[in-house]
């Protein structure tokens, strides 16, 4: 029989309309399959709305998701709302499944939100949410763990633009806490580098600043955690012909895909490796796609999304049909993560029946 799945995408995020695209694939995969599915798009206010017509991607065009009824999350499931903000209907959720891109939604409020609403999620935790969604903390992590990170720095204010100099030119400036390309700049001097910072910070409280990796490509790798194993995809490269890989090249069509990567096999393994040990290290679930670096035979690893654009789909499987069993796969070990946890004892240690001081005014 099949389940009543949440789906929760968009948010208060540059990324909101990529995340639309993912979000609808998602649904309607499941859809598909004879789960029943219920759709939240959360809108760039923050305002969660439901309905049928949210699975059609047409219905976000000019704002037409606002003529669909607004809802809020509850205990166990989802409140629909009627036009008076009264409750209409409430339907009970199984599982739910992050497919918001960036801001709070990839960076662990969408995970909080369901935690605390008593709703499994077959998405990233808490941790590597938020850690992850900032390629600062990122590199601190995996320098934590002995993984290889290409040299930067790290600004809080557009003053500080001139200590990356240290790393010399060819740079690469990035917001920390965007995805999908957005404001990522490389520059070739102080002049560009400059303007560079300032830019990121118009998006951004923070910014990285990483040495340039001549000759790169990059190489990406995906996986998932279910029935006691890591699964981890095969190598793809994504191939543009700027110097870097830009959001034109991910989402307009400009850039390549090749699938499997054309690497040496020695390399391939040593990115799945990487990538499965960085994975079970930090008892990660959900599906995450790993970002990494080639600069000749030195690999690094860039990047980690834990709320992958299209929920890296064509690296786990052939097409939608096929990609259903790996969303079902996740789902499972969701609920079952679930009870586990459940299973653990809350403490009530009764020391408020002790107290015996009064609050002055």
């Amino acid at each position: 029989m099949g389940k009543s799945i949440a789906v929760i995408y968009g948010g208060k995020s540059n990324e909101n309309e990529v995340s639309v695209i993912t979000g609808t694939m998602a649904a309607n995969v499941l859809k598909s399959g004879g789960d029943t599915v219920t759709p939240l798009y959360m809108s760039q206010r923050g305002e969660l709305y439901t309905g049928e017509d949210l699975l059609n991607i047409q219905s976000y065009k000019d704002g037409g998701y606002e003529k669909c009824p607004r809802a809020v999350v509850g205990k166990g499931g989802v409140y629909v709302l009627n036009k008076r903000g009264k409750m209409k209907k409430y339907v009970k959720i199984d599982v739910a499944l992050n497919c918001c891109h960036g801001g709070w939604g990839e960076g662990g409020g969408v995970c909080g939100l369901f935690a605390l609403n008593d709703i499994p999620l077959a998405s990233a935790g808490m941790f590597e949410s938020a850690a992850f969604m900032d390629k600062y903390f990122t590199k601190r992590v995996l320098r934590s763990l002995g993984v290889k990170v290409a040299r930067y720095v790290y600004m809080r204010s557009p003053n500080e633009y001139l200590k990356a100099e240290k790393l010399q030119y060819p740079l690469i400036v990035k917001p920390a806490k965007l995805g999908s390309s957005i404001g990522i700049e490389c520059v070739e001097n102080r002049e560009e580098l400059e303007t560079a910072v300032a830019a990121a910070f118009l998006y951004d409280d923070g910014v990285v600043c990483e040495k340039y990796v001549e000759n790169r490509r990059e190489i990406n790798c995906a996986a998932y955690y279910a029935d006691g194993k890591v699964v981890v995809s095969e190598c793809e490269e994504a191939v543009s012909d700027g110097d870097i890989l830009s959001f034109d090249d991910k989402y307009s069509g400009a850039g390549t895909r090749v699938m499997p990567a054309d690497i040496p096999e020695a390399l391939a393994m040593k990115i799945r490796k990487i990538t499965g040990n960085v994975y079970s290290r930090l008892n990660m679930r959900g599906i995450v796609r790993f970002d990494f670096l080639l600069g000749g035979d030195t690999v690094y690893l860039s990047e980690i999304n834990t709320v992958p654009g299209s929920l890296a789909y064509y690296l786990l499987s052939s097409g939608f049909k096929d990609f259903y069993p790996v969303l079902k796969a996740v789902i499972v070990q969701a609920e079952v993560d679930y009870k586990e946890a459940a299973s653990k004892t809350l403490l009530k240690t009764g020391i408020l029946n002790n107290v015996s001081y009064k609050f002055n005014k």
